[in-house]
C-alpha cells in the first residue's frame, strides 16, 4: 500500500486545515494519522477502520479533529478545526492490515505501511 499525505500548511491559532491521505489500494483494515513534533515522540492522532468505520481520537484532539473516508477516491481525510500551536507537527498517515481494536488503533507498531508526512504549523 502506497500512501500520500497532503493538505498541510501554515495557519493561525483557531484556524482549520483538512489533511488527505491517498492510498494506492483499499487492501488494508485501517488508516491512522500520526504526528511528530521536533524533540517529541510520535503520537497517534486518529484512526478509522474499514470494517465498521469505527474511529478513535487522541484525547488531545477529541472534539476538534474529525476523520472520515471516501472509498470511491481511496482517500481518508482528517479535518482539523480550532487548531492550537501545540498541534504543530509533521503529520503522517499509515495503513494497517491487522485487526485493530480500540487499544491498538493509535499504536504505530500495529501499522504496516507509512508515507511521507505533511507539515502543519499553527502560529500563535
Amino acid at each position: 500500500v502506497q500512501l500520500q499525505a497532503s493538505g498541510g500548511g501554515l495557519v493561525q491559532t483557531g484556524g482549520s486545515l483538512r489533511l488527505s491521505c491517498l492510498a494506492s489500494t483499499l487492501d488494508y483494515t485501517a488508516i491512522g494519522w500520526f504526528r511528530q513534533a521536533p524533540g517529541k515522540e510520535r503520537e497517534g492522532v486518529s484512526c478509522i477502520r474499514n470494517s465498521d468505520r469505527g474511529t478513535k481520537y487522541a484525547e488531545s484532539v477529541k472534539g476538534r479533529f474529525t476523520i472520515s473516508r471516501d472509498n470511491a477516491k481511496n482517500t481518508v481525510y482528517l479535518q482539523m478545526n480550532s487548531l492550537k500551536p501545540e498541534d504543530t507537527a509533521v503529520y503522517f498517515c499509515a495503513a494497517s492490515r491487522n485487526g485493530l481494536i480500540r487499544t491498538t488503533m493509535l499504536n504505530s507498531n500495529y501499522y504496516n505501511y507509512g508515507g511521507q508526512g505533511t507539515q502543519v504549523t499553527v502560529s500563535s
